[in-house]
């Protein structure tokens, strides 16, 4: 019988990896909103895991702080604060510029094409104000680039971020009219990796970034 070699390099998921995957995607969605305190037993049922692997999930997801394990409290979804929110800015920066100095110097053709799709995808909803594609696709494209390269730390990082990142606007687009204005445009990170020129993309990611950070401190005094 043959064997793909591709798929024995996959180890199957364990039930603590599945748990932490189904926890993370209900707090992501706001399913579990900011300040909710869970159950560990209610989660097991909810989940249709054992109470170990859900134990396992959620000291993992406190260690990505997406929830809070409190003594003798319980644990509670991680709210998003003013300073969580800088903080969050803060290393995507650190983290997303130098990803795109690096992506920028290895570009293919196929990969702008690929990128060209992404960021027309986030402007067609931009044009039609419907934030939750707008944030799916600018997600979308922020993971292409990092994922442009081969470096599986990178990509841990960076992509528990942009689900920081995914959290807050969802949270703060949920009871909010989205203008236009608040969904910022990629044509500048576009245009650099057309030029293949790392400094202009580190510069353009930097820029987008910093815009958006702005935008978020407006946010938070309304």
């Amino acid at each position: 019988m043959k064997v793909d070699l591709k798929e024995r390099s996959q180890p199957a998921k364990s039930n603590s990896d599945c748990a932490y995957e189904k926890l993370l995607a209900l707090i992501v969605d706001l399913t579990f909103a900011p300040g909710t305190f869970l159950n560990e037993q209610a989660l097991a049922a909810q989940l249709s895991f054992g109470r170990t692997p859900v134990r396992e999930a959620l000291a993992r997801l406190s260690r990505d702080r997406f929830v809070s394990i409190l003594p003798r409290r319980g644990i509670v979804i991680a709210p998003l604060t003013f300073d969580d929110v800088l903080d969050m800015f803060e290393a995507r920066e650190t983290i997303e510029c130098g990803i795109a100095f690096i992506a920028a110097a290895h570009v293919t053709d196929s990969d702008v094409e690929v990128l060209k799709g992404l960021v027309t995808a986030a402007d067609q909803a931009r044009r039609v104000l419907d934030p939750e594609k707008f944030l799916m696709a600018d997600m979308a494209v922020h993971n292409f680039l990092v994922h442009m390269i081969r470096n599986p730390i990178l990509h841990e990082a960076a992509d528990r971020l942009l689900l920081h990142n995914l959290r807050f606007w969802r949270l703060y687009w949920r009871d909010r009219p989205a203008p236009i204005e608040s969904m910022l445009s990629h044509a500048n990170l576009l245009s650099a990796f057309e030029s293949g020129d790392s400094q202009t993309a580190e510069k353009a990611m930097r820029e987008h970034l910093e815009a958006s950070c702005r935008l978020a401190t407006l946010l938070f005094d309304r």
